[in-house]
């Protein structure tokens, strides 16, 4: 016996400098005894490309294809497909980062790799963050950060519906709190192998960004939506491998701060536009001018976290320097190939 049911086709467009999210819903016959298909049971389906900046009007078939599917929090019975995007002979679309990321991550011994994303974003309201005033500014901030209570946080009912919604789909989200400025809160999300986590921060977006709809509000990742004494918005990644959670060692982890410091520009081009009206200097971040890393440094562009040093200097490595509207693939892939000769030295 089969039975219909929804399947949210999830893809990105190709909005510049930064993809959105784009989704649409089709109805697919199921069988009963399926829980949670595979891709490979879902069908492609087209899309108008022209609409989404991915082809011409002359010419605007593209294809979607499922990679990755969840079961739908807010639709019982339903799921979500996460999809890459196809051009019309049915190769990678040039907009497809994830293709790329996939055949990296395959290479790199994929869950060898562990990630850790802590997605910064603010709620706003009529343009302004929510909890602001019609006319001018609440207090300095200070007291918003992993703030209780009405006078100093706002929107913990939609942060709460978000939580329950990623650990409900399997999500690995290990924390949420609210941020610096008030109307800004954080998420962190986990996952072994850089395809997967970064799959899994893309559809902890959409779940977001749906959920608002039913609030009245919008979800700004821009890197600094408010100018002034406010701090911006990041996506700081941690990361670790095999090696630098079980051997590790001094030389090692500087060795690798060392690496990414002759990289700097290149990966300030994959973390994300408008970052130098975030990377500052100020506001718990290093100027996008300079690179540097220290022991529990938040003023660093990389923090070498305390528990790391205090465990035999081996464990993970936080890089503060991504932007809140940064792409995971672009990123994670950028990290990877920057350690690559690094990883064949200590691998």
């Amino acid at each position: 016996m089969k039975i219909k049911t929804k399947i949210e086709y999830i893809w990105l467009d190709g909005t510049k400098p930064e993809q959105t999210l784009r989704s649409k819903t089709k109805i697919v016959e199921l069988n009963t005894t399926i829980t949670t298909p595979n891709p490979e049971q879902l069908p492609e389906w087209s899309f108008d490309g022209s609409s989404t900046q991915q082809a011409r009007g002359s010419s605007s078939d593209c294809i979607l294809r499922p990679v990755r599917v969840y079961p739908d929090p807010q639709r019982v019975g339903s799921y979500l497909a996460l999809c890459e995007v196809l051009n019309e002979k049915g190769i990678s679309h040039k907009t497809n980062e994830r293709a790329e990321l996939e055949d990296l991550d395959f290479h790199r011994h994929s869950e060898d790799w562990w990630f850790g994303f802590e997605q910064e974003y603010v709620l706003l309201k009529d343009g302004k963050p929510l909890g602001f005033p019609k006319d001018g500014y609440p207090e300095p901030q200070g007291k918003y950060y992993c703030g209780v209570g009405t006078d100093r946080v706002v929107g913990r009912e939609i942060v709460e519906q978000h939580l329950d919604a990623c650990m409900a789909i399997g999500l690995d989200i290990t924390g949420v709190n609210a941020e610096v400025m008030l109307g800004q809160w954080e998420y962190q999300l986990f996952g072994k192998g850089a395809l997967k986590v970064s799959d899994d921060l893309w559809i902890s977006r959409y779940l977001l960004y749906r959920m608002t709809e039913q609030h009245g509000v919008t979800v700004e990742l821009h890197p600094k939506p408010i100018e002034g004494d406010w701090n911006g918005s990041g996506m700081h990644v941690n990361f670790s491998n095999k090696s630098m959670r079980e051997k590790g060692g001094k030389d090692m982890i500087e060795g690798i701060c060392d690496t990414f410091s002759f990289y700097h520009e290149d990966h300030i081009n994959n973390y994300g536009s408008d970052n130098e009206k975030r990377l500052t200097g100020l506001h718990e971040t290093q100027s996008i001018e300079k690179f540097s890393y220290g022991v529990s440094d938040r003023g660093a562009s990389m923090r070498i976290p305390i528990s790391t040093v205090q465990n035999n200097w081996k464990g993970y490595i936080e890089d503060r320097r991504p932007a809140s509207n940064g792409d995971p693939y672009k990123i994670t892939k950028r990290i990877l190939n920057t350690l690559k000769t690094e990883l064949e030295a200590i691998e």
